[in-house]
């Protein structure tokens, strides 16, 4: 069995024998009702395959669906097609260039000329009408990475502003052709927001948290017990759930293909493949700018504008999470009064790890973290409390200065508490912070094993912090759990930087 890693052509896929996970079912359903879509995902979860997908069935190379849904539920019937990927673009003339060459395989493929050859907008245009008038058929428009040349470029502010504008007077030539176009599709990894580019294009259906396309791409684990099963003997399925399912797009939850494909090419070894793709350097930058609380990101509420939009002027933490991939979907509710709730949650473990050991990197600039993580996990695991507490204290001693002293949060408790939860959190275990129960929030509980660690903070109040555990009996909602409870005071020195007292005492 072929592993389709890194290959998004269809024709390749079929004709060379690759593992093909039909998604012709959802593409017919598209087909069939409706016209304009556009469908954000994470990167490298497959956006590029579906789009090939679409341009054979477009294209009527029938033969390519032989035993796939498809096949013999459609008429298959040939459209001229344009298809347009954006590249990276680090400045205007790129992004026009890009797109003049774009159109010029296009002109090549249908035999048309456009008398404008150097305005994109206006090629475009002509392209679109040309090509309905020479084939006597209505055309498809397939976008790939339609908003690459605005994220590629989120670091500098004006070009990004720019490329905004072009591709806004661009994608407004498919609103202004309705009546030669038979089908529309765009994927990218943003929706933005407001009067940004979707403005000029505001006929488009966003399938994106559509229930009906939650599986459009991805695996289901269904897929992974049965297209995958030969290439998993012997791994633990509930363990490879664990670290790489989890992305929920208001359906069934989903893998990332590029993990799957990966951890089976490489051995059966669990490491962060999807996220090494891709550091998300200014997210880091970001979380730290804003003065973000970490530990928020294990239970996130939000509404559905603040996820659902992209905002290039205004960055907020959220949607930049959860549209990149390092945020997903829990679980929703319908509030009283009308809309909708999301809760949102880290995915998997891969996300779990890798995003805290980046931010581990960022934060502490010490390059012997993963040694100080192990002696962590090691202490907790064998409740060795003076060992941690003293890890804990060379930690925070070996901070670099800068870390704390151009944040707000650092005259807070939430900035140490930021710091001790990057390193428990990047040990991949269960963490639930801001742990709610009926008299209190716990702020931080940890599920090692077969133990349950409790922890409070505290800024110069020493000795309060184990105080308000016992006193607020915070451990009794997990006294069924049958497992150990230790309870974990931690009490901050906001002059020294460090911890001042760390006390401890087990439930049992």
């Amino acid at each position: 069995m072929k592993l389709p890693i890194g290959i998004s052509t269809f024709r390749d896929i079929r004709n060379e024998n690759y593992i093909y996970i039909d998604k012709t079912k959802e593409a017919l359903k598209l087909i069939e009702n409706g016209r304009y879509y556009f469908l954000s995902r994470p990167r490298r979860f497959g956006k590029s395959l579906f789009l090939d997908t679409l341009k054979e069935i477009f294209k009527a190379n029938k033969e390519l669906f032989k035993g796939l849904y498809i096949y013999d539920k459609y008429d298959f019937i040939s459209y001229p097609v344009i298809k347009i990927s954006m590249g990276g673009s680090r400045s205007k003339e790129e992004l026009i260039n890009n797109l003049l060459d774009n159109l010029r395989v296009a002109q090549e493929e249908f035999k048309i000329k456009c008398e404008n050859k150097e305005d994109y907008a206006i090629c475009f245009k002509e392209l679109i009408r040309k090509a309905y008038q020479k084939y006597n058929q209505k055309v498809v428009i397939l976008i790939d990475e339609y908003d690459k040349p605005i994220l590629d470029n989120i670091d500098q502010l004006e070009v990004a502003k720019e490329n905004r504008e072009i591709l806004k007077r661009f994608y407004t030539v498919i609103k202004d052709s309705d009546e030669y176009l038979k089908f529309a599709f765009l994927t990218g990894v943003s929706k933005f927001s407001k009067v940004s580019i979707f403005s000029g294009l505001n006929n488009l259906e966003d399938i994106s948290l559509d229930k009906r396309y939650a599986t459009i791409c991805g695996y289901t684990h269904n897929d992974i017990q049965s297209s995958f099963a030969p290439l998993l003997k012997g791994v633990d399925l509930k363990k490879l759930k664990e670290w790489y399912n989890g992305y929920n797009f208001l359906g069934e939850s989903v893998y990332n293909p590029f993990d799957i494909l990966l951890f089976i090419s490489k051995g059966l070894i669990y490491d962060s493949y999807w996220f090494s793709t891709g550091t998300p350097t200014f997210l880091i930058k970001l979380l730290t700018q804003k003065s973000y609380n970490i530990a928020e990101l294990e239970n996130l509420v939000a509404n559905k504008t603040l996820i659902d939009s992209f905002d290039i002027e205004n960055l907020k933490v959220e949607p930049l999470l959860f549209q990149s991939g390092y945020l997903t979907i829990d679980k929703v509710e319908q509030r009283e009064f009308g809309g909708l709730k999301y809760y949102l949650r880290v995915p998997n473990k891969e996300v779990q790890i890798s995003l805290n050991d980046i931010l581990l990197d960022f934060f502490t600039q010490d390059d012997s973290y993963e040694i100080k993580k192990e002696k962590i996990y090691y202490a907790l695991v064998e409740e060795n409390l003076e060992e941690f507490k003293n890890i804990l204290i060379s930690i925070y001693a070996s901070l670099p200065y800068n870390s704390y002293s151009n944040t707000p949060l650092a005259k807070y408790e939430g900035y140490y508490a930021n710091i001790f939860y990057i390193y428990i959190a990047s040990l991949g275990f269960k963490i639930v912070a801001e742990d709610v129960t009926n008299i209190g929030r716990i702020d931080f509980t940890l599920f090692i094993k077969d133990k349950i660690y409790i922890f409070e903070f505290k800024l110069e109040q020493e000795g309060k912090a184990l105080e308000q555990i016992k006193q607020k009996k915070y451990y009794q909602k997990y006294l069924n759990e049958n497992k150990e409870i230790i309870l974990v005071g931690i009490d901050f020195d906001k002059e020294q930087k460090n911890i001042k007292s760390l006390e401890w005492e087990k439930i049992t």
